[in-house]
């Protein structure tokens, strides 16, 4: 590779790959569908990092080289180790349970409420409703999956007016493409969702590009019929009361035949004149639908913080890549020794072979149980012992294991290949996972935004859809909070809560919520907060019940009499002794 074909990019990690060179080359086998005419030049390496990590996820990497000109790789052994380092990751990632909570909810319940937290608690118990219709979590999983394996993934939000509530779909990174331009930092004004549709002779349709459009554009003069937030000079958003605003946001769903493209009639230069335009249910066609809002409702979710000037995340396999190469042609080797250590490979001298009787030639011996050969009186039997080789090869297996657990920083800890009886101590576990907490740190820091995005987008998609409860007013800051993504002691932390709450050093809500952390099963802070209150009234109600009763009883008014009489004769010994003192 010369110097001037090196190239440093965010997919530059898999220079090493040859197949790479074969992105969008005419007559690819390894990537037919990126030499389509429709597909933007400076897009082909990105999706063609997605189709190599997707075969490492689905053991096809050998396939893929194969189909790139590398006939020995399709006997390639792939056993799941790169889909096990990626489901591990997304398992930490997402810990136990991931819940929706708005800033200022957990004081709604307090004596004396902060300002605002009613209306917290209500916009966080709406979103939690709408978690739980949309599937929230399981929509969360698809969406992280991809993001750990290929670096990125992007969930897109729409208004149902039969369900009065925005939905949510999680689509391929692959199909995403963002129109970025040099005034947009981190959000595009354009973006594309576009994919290709194969050829269906039974319904005689033909091979086809669909291309979904979100475009920020100045309202049209005169604004949608039925638009009562138009004014004169813009709009009104219901998030924005008091402001007006001449942007809006465009939709257009339509669909090429890719007969009728030409060379150069890429994505984003797409001739309209032969465009079919989606459309609704209601009849209304998809070509620049006003949404009435004022954002693209899509959010692209990077699994890393990208570099300055980057916008595209990195999988958790990029640096590790190599050495998945490396492992799978040590146990690809590991299946060939194992061979000839289970059947060897054994030399004869001296034998009598057995003759065909049909062909009058000696058949071939075949070494298996109950074979009998008989030797000559200098006959010699020798077997190749390849077992010393298959040993080192499964040392060097391990030896892989740690470098991918070390540079991936998911640790052997982490992947469960760490012996217990190699940690000492709980100090010496936690200093083993702590590259694994500086990993998913970083991980779910690329996320906090986005997700704080998402549900920003939710509650305007509410109230630009007028929903009952939903009223014009400012968002809400609301977050995705994810559970702890390691064990925690469990008994320890109840310990410290316990002394800590009952030495006045920690208030009630703060005490719930590090038990909350740290795993118990408590679903709302703020209602175990008021059970606990509540419980801690009656005990103190049945208490001074009791004390009321004793106090009225025969047998305590005598015991009342008997300690006053003490109390008089303690007194008058007192007063004799200070007396006889002077």
């Amino acid at each position: 590779m010369g110097l001037r074909q090196l190239v440093i990019d965010a997919w530059s990690w898999l220079n090493y790959k040859p197949v790479m060179a074969e992105a969008g080359r005419p007559g690819s086998r390894a990537f037919p569908e990126l030499t389509k005419t429709w597909v933007p030049p400076h897009e082909l390496r990105r999706l063609a990092a997605y189709k190599v990590l997707a075969s490492y996820d689905n053991n096809q990497a050998g396939q893929l080289a194969a189909a790139g000109g590398d006939a020995s790789a399709m006997e390639r052994r792939e056993l799941g180790d790169a889909a096990n380092l990626v489901d591990t990751a997304l398992g930490y990632l997402l810990g136990s349970d991931q819940k929706v909570t708005v800033e200022g909810a957990e004081h709604a319940d307090d004596e004396t409420p902060t300002p605002g937290a009613a209306e917290a608690a209500a916009v966080q118990d709406r979103l939690r409703k709408w978690a739980d219709k949309e599937l929230l979590t399981f929509r969360v999983q698809q969406a992280e999956r991809a993001a750990v394996l290929l670096g990125d993934s992007v969930m897109v939000l729409a208004w149902n007016p039969e369900k009065q509530r925005p939905t949510l779909r999680v689509y391929d990174p692959g199909f995403f493409f963002p129109q970025w331009d040099d005034e947009d930092e981190d959000f595009p004004s354009r973006v594309h969702l576009a994919w290709e549709l194969p050829a269906d002779d039974d319904a005689g349709l033909k091979a086809r590009v669909r291309r979904v459009t979100y475009e920020l554009g100045p309202i049209s003069e005169g604004g949608e019929d039925g638009d009562e937030t138009a004014a004169a000079g813009g709009r009104q958003y219901p998030w924005e009361p008091g402001r007006t605003s001449n942007v809006t946001c465009y939709l257009t769903d339509a669909e090429w035949l890719l007969e009728d493209l030409k060379n150069g009639e890429t994505l984003d230069r797409l001739p309209m004149d032969k465009a079919s335009f989606r459309v609704r249910p209601d009849g209304t066609e998809l070509n620049r639908l006003d949404l009435m809002i004022d954002f693209v409702p899509v959010v692209h979710i990077a699994n890393t913080i990208p570099d300055g000037g980057e916008h595209w995340g990195r999988s958790i396999l990029a640096r590790v890549l190599q050495a998945l190469d490396e492992l799978a042609a040590t146990d690809s080797d590991s299946s060939a020794a194992s061979a000839t250590t289970g059947t060897p490979i054994i030399g004869l001298a001296g034998a009598r072979l057995p003759v065909d009787r049909a062909t009058g030639k000696p058949q071939e011996l075949q070494v298996k149980a109950g074979a009998v050969w008989q030797l000559g009186e200098t006959g010699r039997m020798d077997a190749l012992d390849t077992s010393p080789q298959l040993a080192e090869l499964r040392a060097r297996v391990d030896h892989l294991l740690e470098r991918i657990a070390a540079n991936s920083r998911v640790t052997a800890a982490g992947l469960g290949t760490l012996e217990a009886t190699e940690v000492p101590s709980g100090y010496a576990l936690k200093l083993a996972l702590g590259p694994l907490d500086a990993l998913i740190g970083m991980m779910r820091l690329a996320r906090e935004h986005k997700y704080r995005l998402l549900f920003k987008m939710v509650q305007r998609l509410y109230q630009a859809g007028r929903a009952e409860g939903w009223t014009a007013g400012e968002t809400l800051p609301a977050r995705l909070a994810w559970a702890p993504h390691t064990p925690t002691d469990r008994g320890a932390v109840l310990e410290e809560v316990v002394k800590a709450y009952g030495a006045g050093v920690l208030s009630l809500e703060t005490a719930v919520a590090m038990l909350l952390e740290a795993g118990y099963p408590i679903k709302d802070a703020s209602q175990e907060v008021e059970r606990i209150r509540a419980k801690a009234e009656q005990e103190a109600a049945v208490r001074m019940a009791e004390t009321a009763v004793g106090r009225g009883s025969p047998e305590a008014e005598q015991g009342q009499e008997s300690r006053g009489e003490v109390d008089q004769v303690g007194r008058s010994g007192e007063l004799e002794r200070t007396g006889s003192g002077r």
